[in-house]
Formats: C-alpha cells, sequence, structure tokens
C-alpha cells in the first residue's frame, strides 16, 4: 500500500501538469471580439433630407425607411416633352377615329341606296318582261295562221315577211330582257352606255378602300400612342422617385452613425448614415505566429463568448496576417495597437445570429480556440 501512494501521486502530477500545459500550449487567440460589417446608406436622389430621430444602437428591419429626400425642382423637361407628344398623338388618333366614323357612315348610306337600285331595278325589268311576254303572246297566233297560209301559196310566190318580223322583234325583247333580269338579281346591271353597278355601290367600294387604309392608320396610330403613354409613365415614375425618394434599409442590423443631420440638402450618391449588417456575424481575432502559421482558410475552430458558458463552431474565413488595418476599415469594431502587432484572424460564426439570447452581439468579446484541449469534455 505505501508503495501505491508514491505511483499514485505521481499518476496525479502528471495529469495535473498535461491538462495544465495542454490548456495553455492549445493553438488559442489573445482576443477575440464579435464584429460585423458595416453598410453605408447612401441618397439616390438629390434634394431636402427629412430623417426621424433614431438613437444610435437602435434595431433597425431590412426593407425599413430610415429617411425620406424631397426635391422640389426636379428636372420635368423630358416628362414635358413626353405629355406633348401623347397629347398630339392622341389628336391624330381621335381625327382618324372621326374620319372613320364618318367614311363608315357614308358606306352604310350608299349601301342602303344601294339595296333600293336594286329592288326598284328588277322591279322595273320584271315589268317590262311582263309587257314583253304580253305582247309575244298576241303576236304568236297571227304569227301562225299567217304561217299556214303561206304553205297553201304557190312556190313562186313571195314569201309573207310582213307578219314575223314583229314577232322576232317581241322575242327578242323577251329574250333581252330575261337576261337583264337574271344579271340583276345577281347584281349585274346590264345596259347601254353605263357600268354594270349604280354609282352608289361604285361610291361604296371605293369608300372600302378608304376605310381599310384608315383602319389601317388607326392601329398605326394607337400604337405609338400607347408606346408614348408607357414612356410617359417612366418618365413620371422618374421623376417622383426624383421629386420624393425614400430611403430604405438595405439590410436587418443597427443603427451605427449619423452622417448628415435632418434638414441639410444632400446630392444624389452623399452618404445619409451607416448600419451595421446583423446578418453577417464576424469574429475577428490576434493570434500568435505560430498558430497563424499552421491555421489555412476553411479550417474549423470554436468561439466562446467571456460571459457565456457556450461553445460556437466557427469556420476561418481570412488570414490577414500582420498590421491588417486596412481589412477593418469596413468593419464595426476596429483592432487596437496590440491586436495590430500580432497576427489577425476572421471567423465566420453562424450560430451567433441563430442564438435566441444574442441580439447583434457586435463588440462583445471572447477566445478563439483551433486545437482540441484536455477539458474539452468538461465543457
Amino acid at each position: 500500500m505505501k508503495t501505491l501512494r508514491p505511483v499514485i501521486g505521481l499518476v496525479l502530477v502528471a495529469g495535473a501538469l498535461w491538462v495544465i500545459v495542454g490548456e495553455q500550449m492549445s493553438g488559442v487567440s489573445a482576443d477575440a471580439v464579435v464584429n460585423a460589417p458595416v453598410v453605408t446608406v447612401r441618397s439616390s436622389t438629390a434634394g431636402k433630407l427629412s430623417m426621424p430621430k433614431r438613437p444610435l444602437g437602435a434595431d433597425v428591419a431590412k426593407g425599413e425607411r430610415l429617411a425620406t429626400v424631397d426635391d422640389s425642382l426636379p428636372d420635368r423637361t423630358r416628362l414635358d416633352d413626353l405629355r406633348m407628344e401623347v397629347a398630339n398623338a392622341q389628336a391624330t388618333v381621335d381625327r382618324i377615329e372621326s374620319d372613320l366614323d364618318a367614311k363608315r357612315a357614308q358606306r352604310k348610306s350608299y349601301g342602303e341606296r344601294t339595296k333600293i337600285y336594286r329592288e326598284h331595278r328588277i322591279a322595273e325589268i320584271e315589268t317590262k318582261l311582263k309587257f314583253a311576254r304580253a305582247r309575244l303572246d298576241r303576236l304568236q297566233p297571227k304569227a301562225q295562221g299567217s304561217e299556214t297560209s303561206a304553205t297553201k301559196v304557190a312556190q313562186t310566190a313571195p314569201p309573207a315577211t310582213t307578219d314575223t318580223a314583229p314577232l322576232m322583234q317581241a322575242r327578242e325583247d323577251v329574250a333581252l330582257l330575261e337576261i337583264s333580269l337574271d344579271a340583276a338579281k345577281s347584281g349585274v346591271f346590264l345596259g347601254d352606255g353605263y357600268n354594270d353597278a349604280p354609282s352608289s355601290e361604285q361610291r361604296g367600294a371605293d369608300l372600302d378602300g378608304a376605310i381599310a387604309s384608315l383602319e389601317a392608320n388607326l392601329t398605326e396610330a394607337q400604337t405609338r400612342l400607347k408606346t408614348l403613354e408607357d414612356r410617359r409613365a417612366q418618365e413620371q415614375t422618374r421623376v417622383t422617385t426624383m421629386s420624393s425618394s425614400h430611403v430604405t434599409s438595405p439590410a436587418n442590423g443597427i443603427y451605427w452613425e449619423t452622417l448628415q443631420a435632418d434638414g441639410v440638402t444632400v446630392q444624389r450618391g452623399d452618404p445619409i448614415m451607416e448600419l451595421v449588417d446583423c446578418d453577417v456575424p464576424l469574429v475577428t481575432a490576434s493570434v500568435s505566429e505560430g498558430v497563424y502559421n499552421s491555421l489555412k482558410v476553411g479550417d474549423s475552430a470554436t468561439f466562446k463568448l467571456a460571459s457565456r458558458d457556450r461553445i460556437y463552431d466557427a469556420t476561418v474565413a481570412r488570414l490577414a496576417g500582420s498590421g491588417a488595418a486596412d481589412v477593418y476599415q469596413h468593419l464595426a469594431i476596429a483592432p487596437n495597437k496590440e491586436h495590430l502587432e500580432r497576427y489577425d484572424v476572421t471567423l465566420l460564426v453562424p450560430e451567433l445570429k441563430s442564438d435566441p439570447d444574442l441580439d447583434c452581439p457586435v463588440g462583445r468579446t471572447g477566445r478563439v480556440f483551433f486545437e482540441r484541449r484536455p477539458l474539452d469534455f468538461l465543457r
């Protein structure tokens, strides 16, 4: 038993030394701070800035209105020109529509006149045909009697032609009138010295051509009008945007710094304020040269806040080396002098954003560990 006590003591001392040395010599950062990109919000137009009072550090949601820029004298020259062009195009459309309505009314009137002419012309031919047939019926019995007597006359006697001539004329009149009636019912009017269609129908055909031409012109004018109205609407939107522009937050974050005072006149592109983008939680740390040279982008690490027991998984995102002051120009927390004398490492810690107990913990400090330590199982 006495021999076991020294052995047990040596084991305990060796274990204690292993834990102490392992904890102290594992890769660890000298300091680490939760950081985030700083977003500069700029004016999209020139004008007077109206910015409600907002305390520094206030939460800002993406798309939230931060300020308004009003321009009382936007450039409206192009808008006025487009309005004049739209008015001229509308006048052209109205004129063509008026001419088209007038032509269509005339076409309808001539169509009605043509219909009346056709009905009366057919009635006229039918009347003439009726009387021509009656004359033919009266002449035919007389002609038959004359023809029978002629057969009894000697062959040397002269032929009887006095009675057959009126009959032939009557037959010709009936035949011609029947032809004229059939043509009239088909829409063709036969006669000597005039065309096969009445003047009203000819005028209607001319109007059909004029109406077709006006309809084509109307389509072209309406297309041009629509194009100009679309351009005017776009220009109106631009002028409205230029005259009153809403400045909105580009990210979820916190109000970090005021760069312009309420009521001042700003120009397009002037910075108005700065926000911290809490959607991209980073941890910036400084390490010794030995630890730095053992790291590469993509390596796993762990991060622990100074006031919390929880350990967050991290990934090495950037190795900036010593004197890395320039990489902090667009970050919320700048490095101190001691930090710049060591080697800079930037890590991504997504769990900081998803932790419900943390609300954009920019500026809070902790430590980063790059190797496993003997007491990790207790943590």
